[in-house]
């Protein structure tokens, strides 16, 4: 597995090139968003990880512009921007997933494992390609969501918080999976990130249209599901 690392700190770059070369991984590293940008133009990879604050190119103009190129490439923000509302930038971005500095090798080991895990089971063409709840469809390869006929604009990430809800329909879904399946990760109880993707998503599949999917089952989490109530 060949893993490109975008990061300006060289201490920190050493740091996650020394830890994943001792797991058998192949790495290359770029010190700014120009150098990363043609190192994963010019190379294959199997994962990026990279830094927002860039000289040069920042890491989220960087992801947008690879996300176009290379839509299915697992990407790590690693970054010391941690608020709510800069991890929202990053997975609007195109992130898969999104880490605050400092960290723990171990724990951007496990996500970098999982993400690849995933990366590996998506291509293997083992499920439908389109997704059906209510007057909602979803189109896996074309990446299109429609309700009604009409083409709903998504976020890569509200796209994947879509679709895990669509594969869960009916059922009731707790903040904690959402995170842990569309995130990979399990956000501190007191955030109210997944909140905000939902209300994101609620704007965009359920206002305009005379019956409402997103259902909030206080407690418990959320439900997907054509009905008047939840």
């Amino acid at each position: 597995m060949h893993i490109l690392i975008i990061e300006d700190e060289k201490r920190v770059a050493d740091l996650i090139r020394r830890g994943l070369e001792e797991q058998d991984y192949t790495t290359t590293v770029a010190a700014d968003g120009e150098e990363g940008r043609n190192a994963a133009l010019s190379q294959q990879f199997d994962l990026i990880i990279m830094d927002i604050i860039l000289p040069k190119l920042n890491g989220l103009d960087l992801c947008q512009e690879l996300r176009q190129t290379f839509p299915d490439v697992p990407i790590i923000m690693l970054t010391a921007l941690g608020t709510t509302d800069d991890k929202v930038e990053g997975f609007d971005a195109g992130a898969n997933d999104y880490l605050v500095k400092p960290f723990d090798f171990r724990e951007l080991h496990v996500r970098i494992r999982e993400l690849l895990k995933r990366s590996n089971a998506s291509g293997t063409g083992s499920t439908g390609s389109v997704l059906k709840t209510g007057r909602l469809e979803m189109d896996l390869q074309k990446k299109i969501v429609t309700s009604m006929g009409k083409e709903i604009n998504l976020t890569p990430k509200e796209f994947a918080l879509l679709e895990y809800m669509m594969r869960n329909s009916g059922r009731v879904v707790s903040r904690v999976e959402i995170s842990e399946n569309v995130w990979n990760t399990h956000f501190d109880t007191g955030t109210n990130f997944i909140d905000v993707y939902i209300n994101y998503l609620r704007k965009k599949i359920d206002r305009e249209f005379p019956t409402k999917m997103i259902h909030t089952k206080p407690g418990m989490g959320f439900v997907l599901k054509e009905a008047a109530e939840a």
